[in-house]
């Protein structure tokens, strides 16, 4: 028989959709199983990356559901977004259109991939009905204190006429016009995930099924980290400015101090001075830089004096005041102390410009000289040139040194974060509506609940300067005031799609609630996520909301869970000619063609042999066709065997040896993927299976065996390839859904073996190999490895200084 895959997919894909094969409903007698893969941005099409993330994700349900679990796997659409919207401007289509479009052919796609989803619990954040509930907890936050309005210098695109994201300023520009950005002070609405840094830390400990690499950059992201704030007083008006330090134990070392090029007493302080033109021209200048390019390690530290001094308050010592690119207004207090003996950025700083370098830690069985220095010394080490506190041992410093200035009244000990809290405000069209009002008689006004939501107008245009249609929307802007009824206007900025999808995970366990975002029991039922699966590029930003909403969520008493995702896998990516696929590089391979011309089983298993979940997986056309004449020789096999089963013996002479190979894989492939996510391990397993069971075809073996290696390889091999499994299943004459059915359990006493193979090296060199029985003493393992006839001509005339003996292993014969 052919194995036509195209037949066969289309067949089983309409028929577990007709019978609502994966339909999630609450049952208490089960235990439950949330499987979720992040969901798509519906930009048109698949690619390869979505297609291993959401295979990944498909066997790790149908192994569950298979082993008892009530599992819940979902879907849905990260809609909202700067894309449509671009979309919109370049081919003249509305946002939303495109947008569904594209969720409509994406879907298409998902399902030909026999993808084990429950649709009927499928979102997208553009649908009124999703971001209503969105609305919902952005009211939820200001009522709680945590949603708040203030001004902030944001990166501004005269030409697009919005804000960008640091990500989106490439060399100082736009990316998407290439116009020279600009810093604005523009009020924007931000969330105050800063109250809850301390427990988005902490909690990370509660969590050992994320990797390792994806907690400790949001521990750095978070940045907590204990030390001492005192103010350095400027010498010009005597204005107090404030710094953060973790090393007090350095503040007599203090050779000059740092201001942020934006802080407002740089202009202040410079002017009047002879400095003060060439700094307002590099103020400017650092405009034009986002701060993850300034803070980069690879960006060159760059800087300039001000013209002012400012005293150190410990030892009344004048210091220079500079200015200098790598310093931040937006994290600490805008200002840092330059200690360059003792830190290595401060360091290469002093050198580049010829500052002072102050030596005040000493290594305990040396003296450091400052002009010998070749870097700094940032161990442990005693304090010298440090008044009274000259003698002590630095870490003992810190401590001491902290305490004299709270006595003293010059500085508090204090803990800082580089987290900052979260701007959520987005100057564009195609996002959820923040839901206030402003007006001039009662300030700003939250929309009332029961007046959610707040649509989008459709009947809007699109300029080519890419400023928001909701600016220029008559019928949008203007509305009622809640409270005393008198003229309003809305807000016309929208909220970041971030904050759509740190909820989506929430509605999935109720996704038709039009009464509210989600009933508690429901919800308390399948949260946490056991298993979340998506890319490590999200590790900082969408993981982090998501865990900030989910605690503000629980505080209100909505949710009984603190964390959202149990365990989290980061897939690794799929590669084409050692680099990440994309257009520009010409090396795309469409999962459509591939599912064409192989079928969606074919690219699954390959996708899923190839490598390891976690790791890059380098794309091989020939271990696409590998992989598929692997299932073509399955379908053949299991046709040819099932055909043998009618006139099969009660007994067989192999039936000890297949049942053996059959529980041995059973073991593999269950630990395989329960425990480790080995699925190409897994599937390497399942073809070891299928060469044997080709290998024996032709030999005696029993009904009841054969009929079980049968049904066992389908079993082992639906979550792989569930549409060969399903079909093949049938065949073999069942009548309920292979997905139905329970997962093998193997027998251990079939696993062991009458006879091992052992290995026979002479001077370490494999030289033959000999069949024993189990449990042979050693003494006898080593005899009958001396009397092979291969060995004979390698220990001839020599003299055999040992033999070692590795028990079930190996025999290794010494000789001289």
């Amino acid at each position: 028989m052919k194995y036509d895959f195209k037949s066969i997919e289309n067949k089983w894909q309409q028929e577990w959709e007709k019978n609502k094969l994966y339909k999630a409903v609450k049952d208490e007698s089960k235990p439950e199983y949330y499987c979720l893969e992040m969901f798509p941005y519906p930009s048109g099409n698949l690619h390869m990356g979505h297609v291993r993330n959401y295979c990944i994700g498909d066997v790790v349900a149908r192994f569950k559901k298979m082993n008892g679990f009530n599992v819940l796997h979902p879907m849905g659409w990260d809609a909202f977004g700067l894309p449509a919207e671009n979309a919109a401007i370049k081919h003249g289509i509305h946002p939303a259109e495109w947008t569904w479009n594209n969720i409509a052919n994406m879907r298409s796609q998902l399902k030909q991939l026999g993808l084990s989803y429950d649709w009927d619990r499928e979102i997208a954040t553009c649908h009124p009905k999703y971001y209503k509930w969105t609305q919902w907890f952005f009211l939820l936050l200001y009522k709680r204190g945590l949603a708040y309005r203030k001004k902030a210098s944001v990166n501004w695109c005269p030409s697009c006429g919005t804000v960008l994201a640091n990500e989106q300023v490439v060399d100082g520009a736009c990316e998407r016009c290439k116009t020279e950005v600009e810093k604005k002070e523009l009020e924007q609405w931000f969330f105050k995930i800063t109250d809850y840094a301390d427990e988005l830390l902490d909690d990370l400990e509660k969590l050992p099924g994320w990797p390792e690499k994806v907690k400790t950059m949001q521990k750095n992201w978070i940045g907590r980290s204990e030390g001492v704030e005192f103010s350095f007083v400027a010498e010009k008006n005597g204005e107090k400015i404030p710094v953060f330090t973790t090393r007090p134990d350095t503040v007599y070392g203090v050779s000059y101090i740092v201001l942020a090029p934006e802080h407002p007493l740089v202009e202040s302080l410079s002017k009047g001075t002879e400095y003060e033109a060439q700094v307002r021209e590099f103020r400017k200048k650092m405009e034009k830089y986002n701060e993850i390019a300034r803070t980069s390690a690879e960006t060159e530290k760059e800087g300039m004096f001000i013209g002012a001094y400012a005293i150190n308050p410990m030892n009344g010592e004048k210091i220079p005041i500079w200015t200098a690119n790598y310093v931040l207004l937006s994290y600490g207090t805008g200002a840092v102390m330059g200690v360059p003996a003792h830190d290595q950025r401060d360091f290469e700083f002093a050198r580049k410009y010829n500052l002072p370098i102050k030596v005040v830690i000493s290594p305990k069985d040396a003296t450091l000289v400052p002009k010998e220095m070749s870097e700094a010394f940032v161990d442990e080490g005693i304090l010298v040139n440090s008044n009274g506190f000259n003698g002590m041992i630095s870490s003992e410093a810190i401590k001491a040194i902290g305490k004299y200035m709270e006595e003293k009244g010059i500085g508090k000990f204090k803990v800082n974060y580089k987290l900052r809290d979260w701007l959520i405000s987005r100057q564009r069209y195609w996002g959820a509506p923040i839901p206030m009002v402003y007006c001039d008689k009662c300030g700003i006004v939250p929309v009332p609940e029961e007046d959610l939501p707040v649509l989008l107008p459709e009947n809007v245009k699109f300029n080519f300067k890419g400023t928001s249609p909701l600016k220029e929307s008559e019928e949008f802007i203007n509305t009622t005031c809640p409270k005393c009824h008198g003229p309003a206007k809305r807000e016309t900025d929208t909220m970041d799609t971030f904050v759509c999808s740190s909820w989506y995970f929430l509605r999935y366990t109720d996704a038709r609630n039009e009464a509210m975002p989600f009933e508690r029991s429901k919800v308390d039922y399948w949260m946490p996520v056991d298993q979340y699966i998506g890319g490590v590029e999200h590790a900082i930003l969408h993981l982090m909301y998501s865990r900030f909403f989910l605690k503000v969520i629980r505080d209100a008493g909505l949710v009984s869970a603190s964390e959202p995702f149990s365990n989290l896998l980061t897939q690794g990516m799929v590669l084409k000619d050692g680099a990440k696929m994309s257009k520009s590089l010409g090396n795309i391979v469409s999962p459509e063609e591939i599912v064409k011309k192989y079928g969606a089983d074919t690219a699954r298993l390959f996708i899923l042999f190839a490598a390891p979940p976690e790791r890059d997986l380098e794309w091989s056309d020939q271990g696409v066709e590998g992989c598929s004449r692997f299932l073509q020789r399955v379908f053949r096999l299991v046709d040819e065997l099932s055909r043998k089963l009618s006139s099969a013996k009660t007994e067989g002479e192999c039936d000890a040896y297949i049942r053996r190979i059959t529980h041995k894989t059973i073991k593999k492939v269950t630990e395989d993927i329960g425990e480790r996510f080995n699925f190409n391990t897994a599937i390497s397993a399942i073809m070891e299976m299928v060469n044997e069971l080709s290998d024996y075809k032709d030999r005696d073996i029993s009904k009841k065996v054969l009929s079980e290696s049968l049904d066992t390889l389908l079993l082992l091999l639906a979550p792989f390839a569930p549409h060969l499994a399903e079909e093949l299943w049938h065949k073999l004459g069942h009548t309920r859904s292979v997905y139905l059915e329970k997962w093998p359990s193997y027998d251990a006493a079939a696993i062991l073996e009458d006879e091992i193979e052992i290995v026979v090296q002479v001077n370490g060199k494999v030289r033959d190999k000999i069949v024993i029985p189990v449990n042979t003493p050693e003494e006898e393992v080593k005899e009958a490895a001396l009397k092979q006839e291969r060995i004979a001509p390698y220990i001839k005339d020599k003299k055999i200084v040992k033999v070692i003996s590795v028990p079930g292993k190996l025999v290794n014969i010494v000789v001289k």
